[in-house]
């Protein structure tokens, strides 16, 4: 029982460790801006919460691969209008699927869940308030 206890404690203090392939400074910068060029929409999804800082998540767009999530990260692209999937790799695979209309931000956090052996994750589309908030209180995670 000592032993599990002191595992637990290493777990947690572990949990900030996760680390994935960071966009630069510059390129964070102008996706906080919100703006897409004429034409476009813009997708971020985003993990603004510490917890499960540990798990790294595979994020995948309309089939795919788009890039890693992990704690306070965040992952943004410029897709035509139309309609989008967006699919996320934990214990679970969760799908979202969106219609952007030219102009359009979009906004998905990531949220992540208990899982049975790994974490889970949930996908939510959230309005613009709420999405600007989440991604500017993380850093862009880089895009493939």
């Amino acid at each position: 029982m000592k032993h599990t206890i002191s595992a637990l404690f290493i777990a947690a203090a572990l949990a900030g460790c996760a680390s994935v392939p960071m966009g630069d400074a510059r390129q964070d910068a102008a996706a906080k801006t919100f703006t897409v060029p004429k034409g476009k929409s813009g997708i971020y999804i985003y993990r603004n919460e510490a917890i499960g800082g540990a798990v790294t998540m595979d994020v995948a767009l309309d089939g795919q691969p788009l890039g890693q999530t992990s704690a306070k990260t965040f992952l943004y692209k410029e897709v035509p209008p139309g309609r989008h999937t967006v699919t996320s790799k934990a214990e679970n695979t969760e799908t979202l699927a969106l219609d952007t209309k030219p102009g359009g931000v979009y906004f998905i956090w990531q949220e992540v869940k208990m899982g049975f052996i790994h974490a889970r994750n949930k996908l939510h589309l959230v309005d613009e308030e709420t999405g600007k908030k989440g991604v500017a209180e993380t850093s862009l995670a880089a895009t493939k």
